[in-house]
């Protein structure tokens, strides 16, 4: 089965990963079709809340390496890893924000604002064109989003 008309890879991999993940127990936090050098690569994020583990992967992997094989959604040869989101996770997707509001988070910056490319605090709000962190220091900073090269879940002490 080819991919359907005006449906992505990714589009089409989530709709079949996503409930295969939720039969396992576990939640699906991204799926990312990348190409590094000449190879691509199916990313599949999960998490869960007391922690994923390699068997969590490794049966959702199973599982969904079959589940591809049956509908072929993908044309090109490709590598499926199947892992944690992470602790310090990369925030993308509304759902992503909503789960990291209250949270520290890292916004890494294409360009220095007040000299810096890094900025960290808490994730107080995402807007639809910006975000707002209280800085450590109880600053509050508006970020916009087209000035974000990448936001990333933190593990701080503050």
């Amino acid at each position: 089965m080819a991919i359907s008309k005006g449906k992505s890879i990714v589009e089409e991999v989530t709709a079949i990963a996503l409930p295969e993940a939720e039969r396992l127990g576990l939640s699906l936090w991204d799926v990312r079709y990348e190409k590094e050098g000449s190879e691509w690569f199916l990313k599949v994020l999960i998490d869960r809340p007391q922690g994923v583990s390699v068997d969590d992967c490794e049966n959702l992997s199973r599982v969904l390496s079959d589940k591809l094989d049956e509908t072929d959604p993908i044309e090109d040869s490709y590598y499926l890893e199947v892992s944690s989101a992470g602790l310090e996770r990369e925030i993308v997707k509304e759902a992503h924000f909503a789960y990291a509001l209250g949270k520290a988070v890292v916004c890494k910056l294409y360009r220095p604002l007040e000299k810096r490319k890094s900025i960290s605090g808490i994730l107080k709000e995402k807007r639809p064109d910006s975000v707002l962190l209280c800085e450590e220091n109880g600053a509050e900073t508006v970020l916009p989003l087209k000035d974000i090269a990448s936001i990333k879940l933190q593990i701080t002490d503050f």
